[in-house]
């Protein structure tokens, strides 16, 4: 499918494709003081990917997952436009998850296919033998130094004997590396991204090719210039790094694990023209000794997303990117290609907003009755591009609790100015923002009242000064039982990702209610101020 046109193809990968046949030797992707990939080696080994995951049974319209840790982002980015290429559905998971939390991604996604690598190889192994939601002809294929014919035995045995279960990458690729896609249309699916709800487990949210991109595939005008980020490849952010930053005609440059002080080496060294940011990385480039004194002139726009960033933060930044576009942006996996965006130098005359939607898109707030409100007053946010909604995959109740008549239900808190322009207030959601990464409170309350001698249990978010907010939990203890903060820790810890346990605990006689029985959370947060 080489095309003569960059983008030639209306799938986004179609662009590497065209970038591989007008700039062979131009550096698509690299990773910050590591290795690099070249489009024409990218196409190359996507290629032989694809062909090798379609010789070993995925096909149009299958599920396959990548597990692959922020170190081997270029195998990562390779697997991704392979898995389109053979005219799958990609689903990212995020390295940091345990097993019993892949397990069921995996078995809600009905995954056919699985790339892992070293690190997470044994936990792979468990799930394919110790799952039965998780379909016996997943396909292992292992990005890692170990040899997995030595391990396959583990795997479970594919009954038809067709499907080779356990193979390694360089096994995996085909000899062929000339231009390949399984025929798809925008309909089909692009990517599951799992996100949580409040109702206690992960929520797959379906990208269609129709909607995956606010940015069209272009014949761009190659300029080289780097785009810098640190967001986890898994993330909403992370995928869009892969194909946007080519359509512009620019490098993606990912940094697997932010570090302010070689950030800000990089910058300086490097000159990237636009970077994003999350407000937790914000803070800790504050607190870097270096920052007052870095050279970031060269960057020309400067992207906050994820979360709120105090106003006083944003001029802070914009003082020492004098020549940027500094912003908070707004936006959601679930709204996909919809969010908002700052003008450069209104961040400064409107604190605290977020930025007016880009066209087609569409914002509104609405009372509790879904009724839209006065200019200027708080309401839940709203937001659509017609024609362009996503949905959770395999959850029509789930999905038609969100969307409703075309428009997202954020569950955030907001009001929109006379110009149209947003402020988020809050979230309705239960929902805790620590350093980006959002963990919900139902999730980790679940965990902690498996444990036999929890009775009681509130998680909260609770500020930190470099996080935002960081996990707390105010528990109730069975009578006769005793257990510490540490032991708590250590039972979260078999079942979620390090990030999502509470690192601050208080233990209590029971929890504040109301008249009706709720909890009273609010109540909560004081009680750590002092601590």
């Amino acid at each position: 499918m080489a095309g003569s046109k960059a983008g030639r193809s209306g799938l986004q990968v179609g662009q590497l494709a065209g970038m591989a046949e007008l700039f062979p030797d131009a550096i698509g992707y690299r990773v910050m003081g590591a290795d690099h990939l070249t489009f024409g080696e990218w196409e190359l080994q996507s290629n032989r990917l694809a062909r090798g995951l379609s010789a070993a049974g995925v096909g149009r319209g299958d599920r396959v997952a990548i597990w692959l840790s922020g170190v081997n982002a270029l195998r990562w980015v390779i697997a991704y436009a392979a898995i389109h290429k053979a005219g799958g559905a990609v689903v990212p998971l995020d390295p940091r998850l345990t097993v019993p939390e892949v397990a069921g991604m995996l078995a809600r996604a009905g995954a056919v296919a699985l790339v892992a690598d070293d690190e997470r190889v044994e936990g792979a192994l468990s799930i394919g033998t110790g799952d039965p939601e998780v379909p016996t002809t997943l396909t292992l294929v292992v990005d890692a130094s170990i040899d997995p014919g030595t391990r396959s035995a583990a795997w479970s045995p594919d009954p038809e004997g067709a499907v080779p279960l356990c193979r390694s990458w360089v096994e995996t690729l085909d000899d062929d590396g000339t231009g390949y896609q399984v025929a798809v249309d925008e309909e089909d699916l692009s990517d599951i991204l799992f996100t949580s709800g409040t109702t206690g487990h992960p929520k797959g949210v379906a990208v269609r090719h129709a909607n995956a991109s606010a940015v069209p595939n272009s014949v761009p005008s190659w300029s080289g210039n780097l785009w810098l980020h640190a967001s986890p490849l898994a993330t909403f952010a992370g995928v869009s790094f892969v194909y946007t930053p080519m359509k512009l005609g620019m490098t993606s440059v990912y940094q697997p694990h932010f570090d302010p002080g070689q950030w800000l080496g990089f910058v300086e060294t490097e000159a990237p023209l636009a970077v994003f940011l999350v407000p937790a990385m914000v803070q800790l480039l504050f607190g870097h000794p270096h920052f007052d004194q870095a050279d970031l002139s060269s960057v020309r726009v400067c992207a906050v997303g994820s979360a709120p960033l105090a106003p006083a933060a944003i001029d802070r930044l914009q003082k020492r990117m004098p020549d940027a576009l500094v912003s908070n942006n707004y936006g959601m996996t679930e709204a996909g290609s919809v969010y908002c965006l700052m003008p450069k130098g209104e961040a400064v005359r409107r604190p605290g907003s977020v930025g007016k939607p880009l066209p087609p898109a569409e914002v509104r707030c609405v009372d509790g009755d879904g009724r839209e409100i006065t200019t200027g007053e708080y309401g839940e946010v709203r937001l659509r591009i017609p024609g362009r909604q996503r949905e959770y995959f395999g959850d029509p109740d789930a999905t038609s609790a969100t969307w409703v008549d075309g428009w997202l239900r954020t569950g955030d808190i907001g009001r929109l100015d006379a110009d149209g322009y947003l402020y988020i207030g809050g979230r309705a959601k239960d929902v805790i923002i620590r350093g980006g990464s959002n963990v919900y409170a139902t999730d980790v309350e679940n965990v902690i009242l498996s444990h036999p001698g929890i009775a009681e249990v509130a998680v909260i978010g609770v500020s930190h000064d470099v996080l935002g907010e960081d996990v707390a939990a105010v528990v109730v203890l069975r009578p006769g039982w005793e257990t510490d903060a540490e032991g708590l820790r250590q039972h979260c810890l078999v079942s979620l990702a390090a990030y999502k346990v509470p690192r601050r605990w208080e233990f209590v006689d029971e929890l504040p209610r109301n008249p009706a029985g709720k909890v009273l959370k609010q109540q909560l947060p004081a009680r750590f101020e002092a601590t």
